[in-house]
């Protein structure tokens, strides 16, 4: 199939990067009917990082299967910030990882460093071995703390948590691609958009070491509930943001 048909399909699918999206896919499909089979389900609607199979997210080529969130620029912002406060052997644990992409980062830019990883989302648990398990980590399927090994308890550094936060009524407003395609359970984050974080920090005093940091991603709109609701479980919690990729992220420390 020429290029041009393929951007031309795509365009007509209503594909905002056609161009930039029809040399992926002309890069990663086997032959002429794996092709045209792939750009049928782009257009479609399937998210082109299930369509291939993969998402680039840190400069990490991460494994995506349908029916698994598909990791977000923004997100890179929240991992940096949690390689930034990581100590080279840190002992890091990644809630809610869906793909496993904030864990992949951890083991390869943190020297030495311990992650575990958990999901309630059977895929998203079998993507994230995937991701995770030929670099040295270990994934748990259960909710959030639940399935983590109890010998971790007061020992965690880092604790990434890319908890769910769009609140239950604007769901049907997010783009086709991620309403239709990505588990409900990875989206909504209850009436006000903050029932998982809540959890989330109720359990960390737990689980964190002292002087041991929780990020989590929110919302501009959210972030002084999201702090509020932090530091009422006895964290000290801030916000940090990056305005070129539109990332709010809270940083909670329990106090050492």
């Amino acid at each position: 199939m020429p290029d041009t048909e393929v951007v031309g399909r795509l365009r007509a699918a209503g594909c905002v990067f056609a161009e930039e999206e029809a040399a992926m896919l002309l890069a990663t499909a086997g032959g002429p009917a794996e092709l045209d089979l792939m750009v049928e389900r782009r257009a479609s609607g399937l998210p082109l990082e299930h369509v291939v199979g993969w998402a680039g997210f840190a400069g990490l080529r991460i494994a995506v299967e349908t029916g698994v969130f598909v990791p977000r620029r923004r997100t890179e912002f929240l991992v940096e910030r949690a390689v930034a406060l990581a100590a080279p052997g840190a002992l890091c644990v990644d809630l809610c990882c869906g793909s496993g992409a904030a864990g992949a980062v951890l083991l390869e830019r943190v020297g030495g460093a311990e992650v575990h990883a958990s999901d309630i989302e059977p895929a998203a648990v079998a993507c994230a071995r995937r991701n995770l398990e030929p670099r040295g980590g270990r994934v748990y399927e259960g909710d959030l703390f639940a399935p983590l090994p109890p010998g971790l308890r007061g020992r965690v550094e880092i604790l990434v948590a890319n908890v769910p936060y769009v609140p239950t009524g604007e769901i049907g407003l997010l783009p086709a691609e991620a309403r239709d395609h990505e588990p409900l359970v990875t989206l909504d984050g209850g009436p006000d958009g903050l029932d998982v974080l809540r959890r989330v920090a109720a359990g960390a005093p737990e689980w964190l070491a002292p002087g041991g940091h929780l990020l989590a991603e929110t919302s501009e709109g959210q972030a002084d509930r999201a702090v509020e609701a932090v530091s009422a479980c006895g964290l000290e919690a801030r916000i940090v943001t990056c305005e070129e990729r539109y990332a709010t992220v809270l940083v909670a420390t329990r106090r050492a």
